[in-house]
């Protein structure tokens, strides 16, 4: 049996697999955003698609801590549109 990729939503701390998180990437350029494919080049990071583990990893800073840089409300704000 072939072995599935898992990893870490930066939330909860849970490990899924990982079609069932969402990507968020920050590339080369240190632009950061949503990855629908998965596939994206530069750094990810991986979020349950469940609003609550978002505002956990937000209050807590995850993300930033994750990409070593501030990030904006409009990532924030895309990613509740994209959960909700």
């Amino acid at each position: 049996m072939k072995n599935l990729p898992k990893r870490t939503c930066i939330g909860c701390n849970e490990i899924k697999l990982k079609k069932e998180l969402i990507r968020i990437v920050k590339n080369k350029e240190g632009q950061i955003s949503l990855d629908k494919t998965g596939k994206a080049n530069g750094r990810g990071a991986y979020i349950c698609d469940n609003i609550e583990c978002l505002e956990k990893a937000i209050k807590t800073k995850r993300l930033e801590r994750n990409f070593e840089t501030k990030i904006s409300e409009e990532i924030y704000e895309e990613l509740r549109k994209r959960i909700q």
